[in-house]
């Protein structure tokens, strides 16, 4: 058995998250998994139980946070400032899929376990959480409303992505790839009808505006 004195519960999660995924497939999320996944990396089972007190949804959790981890060690700010914003989410959701490509029966059991009743408050807040470490990834500062529509969305449409992803056979995925790119076009036009809607009322057309002007000329 490794010695696990020296790591932190935080730490053991990180250690633990791939291999309890790797797990999952077969043994489950729960207690299961994670004594299987700490029986692989040479760690005691019950130990392991200690770093998931809320079991499957702890192990998926952090699963979930290896993921958001891995993004953002593959991609910086900068290096995404040289695309336009889609392409900028199109190349953080693909990542993500492609980080749990030939894992798909692994994420099948974490969406059961996450669309359970008692665990839809959590799962909202994870999807939210992966959302806005994408938009931040792009650039996006928004404080104001916008900053949670943008997010709301997103998490709405890779959820969506993820349901298409595990059941998609097609060659190369190109049926999810297919799917996100008409998700985000959908986006991209909802946030264009959105800026021209709330821009500052004197850049809208105005009828009596009009009026005025054509019976009271500029001089």
């Amino acid at each position: 058995m490794t010695d696990t004195a020296d790591l932190t519960l935080d730490e053991l999660r990180v250690t633990l998250a791939p291999a309890i995924a790797e797990a999952a497939a077969f043994d489950g999320w729960g207690e299961a998994g994670i004594a299987s996944a700490a029986r692989a990396r040479g760690v005691d089972p019950a130990v392991a139980r200690l770093a998931f007190p809320g079991g499957a949804m702890d192990a998926i959790a952090a699963w979930i946070a290896s993921v958001d981890q891995a993004m953002a060690e593959a991609h910086s700010a900068e290096s995404l400032a040289q695309f336009p914003v889609r392409e900028r989410i199109r190349r953080l959701v693909v990542f993500r899929l492609e980080a749990v490509r030939h894992n798909e029966e692994a994420l099948r059991r974490a969406m059961s376990v996450m669309a359970a009743p008692q665990n839809a408050a959590r799962a909202l807040k994870l999807g939210w959480q992966s959302a806005d470490a994408m938009w931040r990834l792009a650039g996006d500062r928004a404080t104001d409303y916008n900053h949670y529509t943008k997010r709301a969305i997103l998490a709405g449409v890779y959820a969506a992505t993820l349901a298409v992803f595990v059941g998609d056979e097609s060659e190369g995925k190109a049926e999810t790839f297919a799917f996100l790119d008409r998700r985000l076009e959908g986006i991209l036009r909802f946030e264009k009808a959105k800026a021209r809607l709330l821009r500052p009322a004197d850049e809208h057309f105005s009828f009596a505006r009009l009026l005025g002007r054509l019976r009271y000329p500029a001089a």
